[in-house]
């Protein structure tokens, strides 16, 4: 199913699998062997789709621009000088991207951070996807729309008001659009991962599509987990080859093997949730019949006794009269002898 699709049929409070955007980023740092690899890997490993970044230092970032990041993992103290390094795939790099993505069978995207790749981008990607760093770039989200393609928007680092006006700014326009929890922490504690505004999200903006953008360190995969059962059903996380490697997003980014344990714990927990109709399973029609109770004579009943409380009992198995209809047995006739112990039956009794 392809994002345009999966957006578009969209239900909220259906729990169904989540469309997972692999964040690569810049971590192919300028190789096109490696974007292909990481494009690879993000297939194998159950992506949807693969994001990049696309940006000239020149245009995204001041020369006095100071880190926002973990500096004991990046150690580049300027954003411009980081985004300097990794600035060197322009159009034709993307269109060589794009097209090894159709030819692996996962979708290809990228964070456009200027007008000009704005523009190149849009024949080859299936939605904008629009960066925290820009929820108050209103002038420039409206560029995005005109494109009339969907909207995924971070909020990261943002105030309600402040996502209320990026998205009344994407309404005018009629985009349909994703609303991605997102924490600027990088990497993000556990601790400051704050899942609970996704549910903030789905209250106070029903009519977008609720997603995650995260930025934890992988671990087991439960911060996705937990994501989606709150209701994301669009989940980014930045992606890598090589977890070990430093700086840049390489630190905090999930890998191939990270993603088959996401989606084989995935599967484990929508076995254990099922339905959500409270409804008897079909596995627990002996414990219906044989755990619950029957109206059990307490003692002897001779025939033509109007039967009193102090006759009856309830004990197991379900195979008789069930005890909440002890009023209705209450002032009937036995119309035959009644053993002890025996469990009651509708043709023991009579008016």
């Amino acid at each position: 199913m392809t994002l345009v699709d999966y957006l578009n049929s969209y239900e909220p409070g259906v729990l169904r699998a989540p469309y997972i955007i692999a964040e690569a980023g810049v971590n192919h740092e300028g190789s096109m062997e490696l974007a292909k690899r990481l494009i690879d890997e993000a297939a194998e490993g159950g992506a949807h789709a693969i994001k990049f970044q696309t940006y000239k230092a020149e245009t995204i970032a001041s020369k006095d621009s100071p880190y926002y990041w973990d500096i004991t993992k990046e150690p580049t103290e300027s954003q411009f000088e980081l985004f300097k390094k990794y600035d060197n795939f322009w159009k034709n790099e993307y269109g060589v991207l794009k097209a090894y993505c159709d030819e692996v069978g996962i979708e290809f995207m990228s964070t456009a951070f200027d007008v000009e790749s704005a523009d190149f981008l849009n024949d080859m990607m299936p939605a904008y996807k629009i960066s925290s760093s820009d929820i108050t770039n209103i002038p420039f989200i409206e560029y995005q729309c005109k494109f009339g393609k969907p909207i995924i928007l971070s909020t990261g680092a943002s105030y309600h008001w402040e996502v209320q006006q990026a998205v009344e700014a994407i309404e005018k326009h009629g985009n349909k659009l994703c609303l991605m929890h997102c924490v600027l922490n990088y990497p993000t504690p556990d601790e400051n991962a704050n899942l609970g505004m996704i549910k903030g999200l789905i209250k106070d903006f029903p009519q977008a599509v609720p997603g995650y953008s995260d930025h934890t360190v992988p671990g087991n995969m439960d911060n996705l987990i937990y994501s989606c059962l709150l209701g994301a059903v669009v989940i980014e996380k930045h992606f890598t080859h090589d977890k070990t490697l430093p700086g840049n997003d390489h630190y905090h980014a999930m890998d191939k093997e990270d993603l088959k344990v996401f989606w084989k714990k995935w599967e484990h927990a929508t076995t254990l949730l099922g339905g959500y109709k409270l409804t008897a399973l079909e596995s627990e029609e002996p414990a219906r019949q044989n755990a619950r109770r029957s109206l059990v004579a307490d003692k002897n009943i001779p025939k033509g006794k109007t039967i009193e409380a102090s006759d009856l009992t309830w004990k197991r198995p379900a195979k008789g009269i069930s005890p909440k209809e002890i009023k209705v047995v209450i002032g009937k006739v036995a119309a035959q002898d009644i053993e002890e112990d025996a469990i009651m039956k509708w043709n023991m009794l009579q008016d």
